[in-house]
């Protein structure tokens, strides 16, 4: 192993959306990968063809283009390894599955599903392996004749591995150690299907690892249960000089209460759980994804490293180049990481903190225009910067930030009743007229000529600007009120100070 170059594979099936957890795994193997100068292979395991959905597979390489996390050989990107899909190896795995049987290491069965419920119904807790399979129909059972004609008369079957019972199974776990499993509690697995002439998962999976090189298998503690199966799988075919290491990393858990995280808790929570939207082919259910809802994917990517892995220090902010030169598989906890959703969301935040006005501008400025506004871009940057500290996402600047654009139509009764004492008429009648007056509307003359009118006139500051504020935005919100008016321009300042007192008057008196 140690000689060997380090090869991962993440390897989805295409059964409709990405899970984020699937996202997690792939990030996992991505880090690591790079972080020993491996590569990184993209499988797409589509033997159960029940399960397939058409889009899938498309979906998944959008979503990893969208994440920026590229891989070396695989779908899409070729590679000396292909085919990549599993449904174009049937004719690969057939000869590992004749190998097995012709070595007797595993067996053919018969039985119908409605033999086997029969059989459940029968003995409790029924399972298929070494206490069993004599009781079944199959070809350790039946003469090697009945076998022989069953099959040449096209009755289905399936493959079976033979688990020899009283042996201890050591799955080599970079994550959990050393995982003893007795062979005992293990069926003897299906592997291959006559009906569709394609292996299971475990089959398939065992022999393309092997066949790709891969060095070590990154994923989901659920597939933890498995692992076992695999290790004897690797031992039957003679393959354990080049068996992989594990490791099973700690599931994604819902944001309250127990149990694993699922799309439920996303629509009950309001949280995408898909990277992006889904939009289901068989249903028609469309489901919310990060990118839709506005999430950076440097956010989403950070957000999820941190979900199961612990870098050891008060660090929090990693960029994907961080992430590669301090990721370390040894240090994944192996309980269950709890989706903090808030957290995501605090994330994306930060990294809009981070990125430049004139980039958020580019985001903003088509929400703009599409609510008929047409502003030169260095305005809804101007306003950017003074407001996207207040958001997590961009598509929340409109309602914080239209006022800019669009004078107010009306004003807020509470604000009203709280703001517009009986004599705000009068002084925001008197503020206009200085204002009207002023050749430089800058910022900073503004401040210093409106401070010293307040002073001289001795009214509550308070008062002033909570009253102006009314007239300009409608509600009390936004930024300073002398960045609001500078903005503005003197023009649209007065326009909406004059019919704001105009109209506010006519409510008093009513």
């Amino acid at each position: 192993m140690e000689n060997r170059k380090v090869r991962v594979r993440f390897a989805p099936s295409p059964t409709g959306a990405l899970h984020i957890g699937g996202v997690r795994t792939a990030l996992y193997n991505y880090l690591f990968a790079r972080q020993h100068g491996g590569e990184f292979v993209f499988r797409i395991e589509d033997t159960d063809s029940s399960r397939f959905v058409p889009g899938a597979e498309e979906y998944i390489i959008e979503s990893f283009k969208w994440l920026g996390i590229k891989f070396d050989e695989g779908v899409s990107y070729g590679g000396k390894h292909g085919p990549y899909r599993q449904s174009e190896r049937r004719d690969i795995y057939k000869k590992y599955v004749d190998q097995l049987l012709s070595e007797g290491k595993a067996y053919i069965a018969f039985d119908t599903p409605e033999e086997l419920e029969a059989k459940r119904a029968e003995i409790k807790n029924f399972q298929y392996d070494a206490h069993t399979r004599h009781l079944m129909r199959n070809s350790l059972t039946m003469p090697k004749e009945e076998v022989d004609k069953l099959i040449a008369d096209g009755k289905q079957y399936v493959v079976r591995f033979l688990v020899k019972p009283g042996e201890e199974v050591h799955v080599d776990d970079l994550i959990r150690g050393d995982v003893v499993i007795k062979s005992d509690i293990l069926d003897d697995k299906v592997l291959y299907k006559s009906a569709d002439e394609l292996p299971t998962y475990h089959l398939a999976n065992i022999v393309d690892d092997h066949l790709m090189e891969i060095t070590h298998v990154i994923r989901g503690e659920e597939w933890l249960p498995s692992a076992p199966l695999h290790v004897l799988l690797y031992r039957a075919f003679g393959w354990e000089d080049t068996m992989p290491q594990f490791a099973h990393l700690p599931l994604l858990l819902k944001p309250d209460g127990k149990g694993k995280l699922s799309k439920r808790d996303g629509d009950r929570l309001g949280f995408p759980v898909f990277p992006l939207e889904w939009h289901d082919p068989k249903t028609g259910e469309i489901s919310s994804g990060f990118r839709e809802s506005g999430y950076f994917p440097e956010a989403v990517i950070n957000f999820l490293a941190l979900l199961g892995w612990n870098p050891g220090t008060e660090q929090e902010m990693f960029s994907l180049e961080e992430l590669v030169e301090q990721f370390d598989i040894a240090k994944c906890s192996k309980a269950g990481a709890r989706f903090d959703y808030q957290k995501g969301m605090w994330f994306n935040h930060e990294y809009m903190l981070k990125k430049s006005d004139e980039e958020i501008a580019g985001l903003f400025a088509p929400i703009v225009a599409g609510n008929g506004v047409d502003e030169t871009f260095e305005r809804v940057r101007k306003v950017v910067a003074m407001m996207k500290d207040r958001v997590s996402f961009v598509k929340e600047l409109w309602p914080l930030c239209s006022f800019f654009f669009i004078p107010p139509t009306e004003y807020d009764e509470k604000t009203r009743k709280k703001r517009w004492k009986e004599d705000s008429a009068a002084q925001l009648t008197e503020l206009a007229d200085l204002l009207e007056g002023l050749d430089d509307f800058s910022l900073e003359h503004q401040e210093e000529v409106v401070h010293k009118w307040i002073e001289e006139k001795e009214y509550k500051l308070g008062n002033i600007m909570n009253a102006w504020r009314l007239t300009l935005v409608g509600e009390g919100k936004g930024p300073g009120m002398f960045d609001i008016s500078a903005f503005l321009g003197k023009e649209e300042t007065l326009s909406r100070m004059r019919r704001a007192i105009s109209e506010l008057s006519k409510e008093q008196q009513a």
